[in-house]
């Protein structure tokens, strides 16, 4: 399946030993270097690294013994050689590119592993979307590990997907080279309960001797969390403070912080480890979610651990936590996460470990990008026609799908309203007197309040579910409307005006999918992803335009929140409290339950 195979250590081997000793030459030295060593917490200066197969031979104060007539010499002239970064917890569809396109996008911000969830596709195109995801993964020239969606839909009985995730689904999947392990275990009221379906996934995953990713999105550390933590996850990377970080190591999980493109979670945990004291081993440092935007224009990997560092993190400490911490939770220490003997040649070249400029990456043996260029080929998986046309809504919307008709009589109403909480997942379950005007219940400058609409795609049902949300800041007639809405990927659309909000679903419908937003009648932003309905397979350069583009055109219409596109695309994960919306109604994920629109 690779185009860019590594040999494995057995078939390495008897080189690596031959160029270690000295009797064969090794294909590349870096010679002169500051090598970090992430198992000892050193920085071992004037040390050189010999490579072959893909893989380090020698890692030591001298390598000359190791290069022949036909060896690359790298001369690293006292930069630090640091192993290649690894991202513990991400989902490819956010980057609203394919696994090549992103691969082609983090190689030059020095990631050269990712352990992927690909739920996002899973709800649209099922286990056949997640193994076009997994065999795209395994042609790329850095190493993409796929772990097996575990929740399709994430919460059964309160949304309804494009396709369901089944139990027996998963123990097919673990016999897949690609796999790793499970991804996260949304489903946690489930897990807590004890359900057949979700323990028989966890069972079938730690069977295959793999890792079941968590997803415990509760303020509750009581029972319910440790009920969850006997259910098998393994890791957790949904805390949002230092007590959440803490509960979790403590019960053996690895706790992973994140910091992707809305989720700025770090800061408020790493203080577990920087002013507590706690061993750094639990800890692991990952993003979840980076749209391109925010990949080409600030970093992947990298970032999170400048982050870290510029939080009071030792640059060693914040670099194990992006490294060989992430290798050894999924059984990968002796393949990956570090510079050692036999591991995959997966360094970088910087010159300054707490800004971590990334100036030269290796990957597998093979230098794949320097001063921020890609320098090989990323190939792309042959997507099928079916993959690129999954919105169905049915029927073309018109401004009456958008109407939200008032109980009779009443003059006001009292609305349950999603509240959205900047640089968190997490929602605001908040309560609104509305008015009401010919039967019609009215926004229009009722304090930052707007329409909220989720409309099927998946089985051309025509249905509507229309609510409110609080928090944008959007003024004047308005619509933004996306295909991406976490899990279930029905679309949400968001707006100020009726009739606008039709023409935003109705535009999506006509391009396959993405993201528009329109004001005052006219379409300001496009930003096409036409597989799944989440995903370009166009350059990330081009992709990060159009976001820039749908960026700046929220902030026209009003909102100024940090990266808002990503609270837009969460509004309907009813796995996260605390107020959501799917195409069942809204949903109170607090007591995961439908709850009324209007309280009576």
């Amino acid at each position: 399946m690779s185009e860019t195979p590594i040999k494995t250590w057995a078939q390495a081997a008897p080189k690596l030993v031959a160029v270690a000793a000295g009797r064969a030459a090794a294909d590349l030295v870096i010679k002169g270097g500051t090598w970090v060593n992430v198992h000892t917490r050193e920085c071992l200066e004037n040390h050189d690294l010999a490579i072959a197969d893909g893989r380090f031979a020698y890692c030591g104060p001298d390598a000359s013994h190791c290069i022949g007539p036909e060896t690359d010499i790298i001369e690293a002239n006292g930069r630090y050689m640091i192993p290649g970064l690894c991202d513990g917890h991400m989902h490819i569809e956010s980057g609203m590119l394919t696994p090549a396109e992103f691969a082609a996008a983090v190689i030059p911000h020095g990631t050269t592993s990712m352990f992927t969830d690909p739920h996002e596709i899973a709800n649209v195109l099922g286990l056949e979307g997640v193994r076009m995801m997994h065999d795209e993964a395994l042609m790329q020239p850095i190493n993409i590990f796929t772990q097996m969606p575990s929740c399709a839909p994430s919460a059964p009985g309160l949304e309804t997907t494009g396709f369901e995730i089944s139990a027996e689904d998963v123990a097919e999947a673990m016999a897949w080279p690609g796999i790793i392990g499970l991804g996260e275990m949304m489903n946690f009221p489930g897990v807590v309960n004890g359900d057949p379906q979700m323990l028989a996934e966890i069972a079938a995953t730690q069977n295959a001797g793999k890792t079941v990713g968590g997803h415990y999105a509760s303020p509750d550390l009581g029972p319910a969390f440790h009920a969850y933590a006997a259910g098998g996850p393994a890791d957790d990377h949904e805390g949002t403070c230092e007590a959440d970080a803490i509960a979790r190591v403590r019960q053996g999980m690895r706790h992973m912080m994140r910091l992707g493109s809305a989720w700025y979670d770090v800061e408020s945990q790493i203080t577990a480890v920087t002013k507590k004291g706690l061993d750094s081993r639990s800890f692991i440092l990952c993003t979840d979610d980076s749209h391109s935007g925010t990949i080409v224009n600030e970093g992947h990997m990298n970032r999170v651990v400048r982050h870290a560092i510029e939080c009071g993190c030792d640059p060693v400490i914040a670099l194990q936590m992006a490294t060989i911490n992430t290798a050894t939770h999924f059984g990968l220490e002796r393949e990956l996460g570090s510079i050692a003997p036999g591991r995959r040649a997966d360094v970088i070249l910087t010159s300054d470990l707490k800004t971590v400029p990334i100036e030269h990456v290796i990957a597998r043996g093979q230098t794949v990008a320097r001063d921020g260029v890609c320098e090989v080929k990323c190939p792309h998986y042959d997507w099928p026609s079916h993959a690129r046309g999954t919105v169905n809504m049915g029927f073309a919307k018109s401004a009456q799908d958008f109407e939200i008709i008032a109980p009779k009589g009443a003059n006001t109403v009292r609305a349950n309203v999603i509240g959205v909480v900047e640089n968190q997942a997490p929602t605001k379950a908040l309560k609104a007197d509305l008015p009401v005007t010919d039967g019609l219940v009215e926004t229009i400058g009722q304090d930052d309040i707007c329409q909220i609409a989720l409309v099927e795609r998946h089985r051309a049902t025509g249905g509507v579910v229309n609510g409110f949300v609080s928090g944008f800041g959007y003024e004047g007639p308005m619509a933004m409307a996306s295909t991406v809405a976490h899990d279930s990927h029905h679309m949400i659309v968001v707006g100020t005006d009726r009739a606008m909000m039709a023409a935003a679903a109705n535009r999506l419908s006509e391009v396959g999918g993405g993201i528009t937003v329109w004001k005052n009648g006219t379409e300001l932003a496009l930003v096409e992803l036409p597989i799944a309905g989440l995903m370009s397979d166009q350059p990330a350069a081009d992709v990060a335009k159009k976001a820039d583009t749908m960026v700046q055109a929220m902030l026209d219409c009003g909102c100024s929140l940090n990266n808002a596109y990503m609270q837009h695309s969460l509004l309907a994960l009813v796995v996260i409290p605390e107020i959501r919306i799917s195409d069942r109604g809204l949903v109170d994920v607090t007591k995961f339950e439908l709850t009324p629109l209007f309280e009576s």
